[in-house]
């Protein structure tokens, strides 16, 4: 049975949420269009399938259907990964954006908006493949509630208006977007009600023909059109290329427990990365919000991002291995450049040769899904393909234009990606069985969400949700520090003399991420069920029965 300290010391407006069939997502109707499945006699897959179109639908400052997405999923006794990132166009190389965008500081210059930011969407592939391996129901039945809420309408959350808002002064001239997302001229307002008739055609039509209809019938025709006359590289031989790819989830113990990432081309690996620099330390002796575990977990992710940013990408092109960055000996090399005094500017180490939404569901048979989909930076490209709500990704962004990165950009290669799901097992008499189910949305800050929620439930004994709600810090790239408003000023104040640089954060959209998560409360009795939380920085909901 869990053991865990149900106090939660935040400020917050909700509560663990108990049951033995769970859905958490960062809407409440899409919470509720993946318990619909549940009390049809669906599955989890099924669940987070449901929630992940209706998503797309009430949220689409985060996703939508020009995405990709991630997922890990335990089947009862195994865990599974899937990778369903685009790929870049055919036609992309360093010198197509040098042609077409000139150079900016000796390197071709990347557009951060437009079809040149666009890469083949992976998210409809992923919701296929999770269905053809492990769904129960149609696919038909999975898309019903989307479509409902897209044709009906629905009164917009209180915290999607406001990313809607802010995504406005710089996305309202490209292609199509005005047409979908703007329908009175503007954002709309909290409360205000909206129909997306031109997702519920779409999603209508993946009901009918199935997800394949994407990227080989008239929807990819219509992508590619609108794609030729921008301009763009993507063909339809792009899109009808693709597929989702299995994967095999790397992982790294710590207190016991085994955490799960996605492989490269994620950064899922960061936050493993930085908990086995921590498992070199007794954590668990020093004051939860002090300086001195504050301090470690934030040099600990320094070195990790360290790593990752020189290393990771498509793992075809890295340098390094997984196994490499995450070998013990290497780790413990590592953990030893921290300074308990002072903060350190951390280079890259040398190992041994050799706008996102995140949702979780469970059902009372023990399958668990932890599950993520983005369309990167908000609404992604900007672009959008009229009449059908597909708003394109711009993911081409995670490339590098450095000829010798091994992230550089190349034709059907994956990009860097940010989003990453999570899972965590712990060994049962020679087995390993399933604990917990959990991601963080938010860019950069996502293994950051992951280290920092983990070390205070395995650490700390601190319960899913005080976990969740209480305050975070955030690496940059530059390495400087964001503190969220609530972080204990006296400990904010000891990071600073210790050589931190604290600046102001003015992020309206990624801030300090958001979670979801579930865990198991018994590992040898299924039938008592899960807890589970949702991050109080979204409009979201943990429902159950």
């Amino acid at each position: 049975m869990t053991r865990f300290n149900w106090h939660n010391p935040y400020p917050t407006p909700r509560l663990p949420v108990f049951a033995r069939n769970i859905v958490s997502t960062s809407h409440p109707l899409a919470a509720q269009a993946g318990l619909r499945m549940l009390w049809k006699g669906g599955n989890a897959v099924d669940a987070a399938i449901a929630a992940a179109a209706a998503i797309t639908v009430v949220e689409p400052v985060s996703c939508g259907l020009g995405g990709d997405a991630f997922a890990l999923v335990w089947d009862g006794s195994q865990l599974h990964g899937l990778n369903a990132s685009g790929t870049a166009p055919a036609g992309w190389s360093v010198d197509y954006f040098r042609r077409k965008h000139g150079e900016e500081q000796g390197l071709a210059k990347q557009p951060k908006r437009g079809w040149d930011t666009v890469t083949v969407p992976g998210v409809i592939a992923g919701w296929e493949a999770l269905h053809a391996k492990f769904g129960s129901l149609p696919f038909a039945d999975l898309m019903a509630p989307a479509i409902e809420i897209a044709e009906r309408g629905y009164a917009v959350a209180s915290i999607v208006a406001r990313k809607w808002q802010a995504a406005i002064p710089e996305l309202r001239d490209q292609p199509g977007f005005a047409e979908t997302f703007m329908p009175r001229g503007r954002a709309p307002e909290v409360g205000e009600h909206v129909r997306l008739p031109g997702h519920a055609s779409t999603l209508r039509r993946l009901a009918e023909q199935g997800p394949r209809a994407y990227y080989e019938g008239e929807l990819a025709e219509r992508i590619a059109a609108f794609a030729r006359e921008g301009g763009a590289a993507l063909t339809l031989d792009d899109l009808r290329n693709y597929r989702a790819q299995w994967v095999e989830p790397i992982s790294k113990t710590y207190r016991g427990y085994k955490v799960h990432e996605i492989p490269p081309n994620g950064q899922g690996i960061a936050a493993l990365i930085a908990l086995g620099i921590l498992e070199q330390f007794d954590v668990a002796s020093l004051p939860r919000d002090g300086i001195k575990s504050q301090h470690l977990q934030i040099e600990a992710m320094k070195l990790a991002f360290a790593d990752v940013y020189r290393y990771v990408s498509d793992p075809r092109s890295m340098d390094v291995t997984p196994e490499q960055m995450l070998d013990d000996a290497y780790l413990k090399s590592r953990a030893k450049l921290i300074d308990p005094a002072r903060a350190t500017h951390f280079d890259f180490g040398m190992p041994r040769s050799g706008g996102t939404i995140y949702l979780s569901a469970a059902d009372e048979r023990g399958m668990m899904v932890s599950f993520i989909q983005s369309n990167y930076m908000g609404f992604g490209s900007g672009v959008v393909v009229p009449g059908t709500g597909i708003a394109m990704q711009n993911r081409g962004c995670g490339f590098s234009m450095d000829p010798v990165s091994p992230n550089v950009v190349e034709g059907g290669k994956r990009p860097f990606h940010t989003i990453i799901p999570a899972f965590l097992t712990q060994e049962v008499a020679g087995r390993d069985e399933a604990v917990m189910s959990f991601g963080v949305m938010g860019g950069d800050m996502q293994p950051q969400g992951h280290l920092q929620t983990v070390v205070r439930m395995l650490d700390y004994g601190q319960q899913p949700q005080a976990a969740c709600d209480a305050p975070r810090w955030k690496v940059n790239r530059d390495f400087t520090l964001d503190i969220e408003s609530t972080f204990d000023p006296h400990t904010a104040q000891a990071l600073e003399a210790r050589g931190h640089r604290i600046q102001g954060i003015d992020d309206p959209y990624m801030d300090f991420g958001s979670g979801q998560f579930i865990w198991k409360l018994d590992r040898e009795n299924p039938d008592h069920g899960y807890v589970a939380a949702s991050d109080t920085r979204r409009d979201g909901l943990a429902a159950g029965f």
